[in-house]
């Protein structure tokens, strides 16, 4: 996410054709930015302020760009927003996210940075800032499209299979797109490979992302000693890096140390106080390793944060009810009365603000049956339990009864084991097989329909989109070539930058078995590619499209 000022400026940036959203709970900030992106030639701006209705329009437009205002004071903040899209899985790679905030403080940038903008300004800003940011963002992501199509359709083998067909050191984001395949591949599971790449990345490069990937390399070949000590070295080094902290607690439980595991959590939540789901894992943890109070405190804490956010969830409050449960043998019997009212307000409060949840009706019940059984009522205790296991019955994937009360008891539990992930691998692949070539071949004609009319922008769109439907449809890639090669001849301002796109595209199909129409049209490209732009045929290469 770190702007690194010296990249060289290999695309020039055309913002005719993107669409971007403006998110912003201040009129007068909207306007100032509004006209600022008018000046730099972007006139399809969609302005809002943050409401109920912006996770939908997210969801249902395919924005280029979305800047997205953070302000402490709203009942909804722009991180919150952020953190709900990425969480429902409505960030697509290939669009660009720009969290604007003017709180600097440690805990709001850490809070932002766990849900990966793709840059954060400070505002105010200039638009000279404001034009920076976007180039680099939109270069990156013009450079790396048909990489974050292929991921955007959870084709994620041939997403590997184009970073290989790009791998050049003279690619402009050379650097980026190693990490992306190092990614890839410990997306995969393809443990061995992404260690070898992300060796070699990080130790010429020093770069911390590629640290903590060559850590989960790690961690997924079971060299936990290598990640625990590559972990603390990028934390002595980057003490803000909060997702190393994350990953180096689940090194420690890995390899049974639990109460050093905790101590990491403990300090990176001092540290990033704001994420709900590390305080739950602390909470974990703390109860785990019998810090009760540590653990009431995370809990606590996730309830009160989670009032507006995605991770709002009945688990905290079931949590919490638990904790305060154990306590109840100990006590005496004013404040077991105080302790039993407690349990009471949160079980109910979790039943009325998630009542449709009802994996957390299962547990209330249990809790209940739990308490009552401390409280030596046990017909209460068995009452309990049978309506549990009544609704556990309805469930459409009923919850272990017995390994829930063991959860309840406090005792640690084993690592989730290493099969869950094969699992989770063999899924993915099987996702990243789920083509659609009938959606292809329309996105591809009407691209052609688009190119035809002159409409360039709406082309390259539907080109794109036929790609992401289907990498095997080597029509679009060749007519990706063809209409960034068309422009380049006649555009010399953005010349140089558009036939890298033909280079890349060529490149795409270069290794591919291609029908002969489309082989021939591959080799005539080529030859236009090698020939000086003004002797290309002046009109059309309209006719070439296939």
């Amino acid at each position: 996410m770190t702007v690194v000022r010296n990249n060289p400026v290999d695309i020039q940036i055309d913002y005719s054709d993107k669409h971007v959203l403006l998110i912003d709970s201040s009129g007068n900030m909207r306007a100032t930015i509004y006209y600022m992106l008018r000046e730099l030639g972007i006139s399809n701006v969609k302005a809002v302020t943050i409401n109920d209705k912006v996770i939908p329009l997210i969801a249902q437009n395919d924005f280029d760009v979305i800047l997205l205002g953070h302000n402490a004071s709203d009942s909804v903040t722009g991180i919150q927003i952020l953190e709900e899209a990425r969480f429902r899985g409505y960030i697509k790679p290939s669009a660009a996210w720009i969290c604007m905030t003017s709180d600097s403080s440690q805990e709001v940038i850490l809070h932002a940075i766990d849900s990966q903008p793709d840059d954060l300004i400070s505002k105010p800003f200039s638009i000279e800032e404001l034009k920076y940011r976007l180039d680099h963002i939109i270069r990156r992501k013009l450079a790396l499209r048909p990489v974050d199509l292929a991921i955007e359709s959870g084709a994620y083998y041939q997403a590997l299979q184009i970073c290989e067909a790009l791998i050049d050191r003279q690619h402009p984001e050379y650097t980026h797109l190693q990490k992306v395949r190092g990614t890839l591949l410990l997306d995969l599971g393809e443990y061995d490979k992404a260690r070898e790449l992300l060796d070699g990345i990080y130790w010429e490069t020093r770069d911390k992302e590629a640290g903590l990937y060559l850590c989960r390399a790690y961690v997924g070949l079971d060299d936990l000693a290598a990640a625990e000590q590559l972990l603390q070295e990028l934390i002595s080094d980057n003490p803000l890096l909060i997702a190393a902290y994350d990953l180096l607690a689940k090194v420690h439980e890995q390899m049974g140390d639990l109460i050093q595991a905790r101590e990491t959590l403990k300090e990176a939540t001092t540290r990033a106080p704001l994420g709900i789901p590390r305080q739950m894992e602390l909470g974990r943890v703390a109860v785990q390793t019998q810090e009760m109070d540590l653990a009431k405190g995370a809990y606590r804490r996730s309830i009160a944060l989670g009032k507006h956010s995605c991770y709002h969830s009945a688990e905290p409050y079931l949590k919490l009810a638990n904790l305060r449960r154990m306590e109840v043998k100990a006590s005496d019997n004013v404040t077991r009365e105080q302790i039993e009212r407690e349990i009471d307000g949160l079980l109910v409060s979790a039943r009325k603000q998630f009542s449709s949840d009802r994996a957390a009706e299962v547990r209330a019940f249990l809790i209940r049956s739990q308490l009552a059984e401390d409280l030596g009522e046990n017909s209460d205790k068995e009452r309990f339990l049978r309506d549990a296991k009544l609704v556990n019955r309805e469930l459409e994937s009923p919850l272990d009864i017995d390994r829930e009360l063991l959860v309840m008891s406090g005792e640690a539990l084993p690592v989730l084991e290493k099969s869950q992930q094969v699992s989770a691998n063999k899924e993915r692949e099987t996702k990243a097989k789920q083509l659609n070539p009938d959606m292809s071949d329309k996105a591809n004609r009407l691209g052609i329909k688009h190119y035809l009319s002159g409409k360039f922008g709406l082309a390259i769109k539907s080109f794109g989109a036929a790609v992401d439907f289907d990498f095997n449809n080597q029509s679009a890639v060749l007519n990706l070539a063809q209409l960034f090669l068309e422009t380049a001849r006649d555009d010399k301002e953005r010349r140089e930058g558009r036939l890298k796109m033909v280079d890349r595209y060529l490149n795409l199909v270069e290794r591919a078995s291609l029908k002969p129409e489309l082989n021939n049209k591959k080799l005539l490209l080529k030859r236009y590619r090698s020939m000086p732009l003004d002797e290309l045929p002046p009109s059309s290469l309209g006719p070439l499209l296939k």
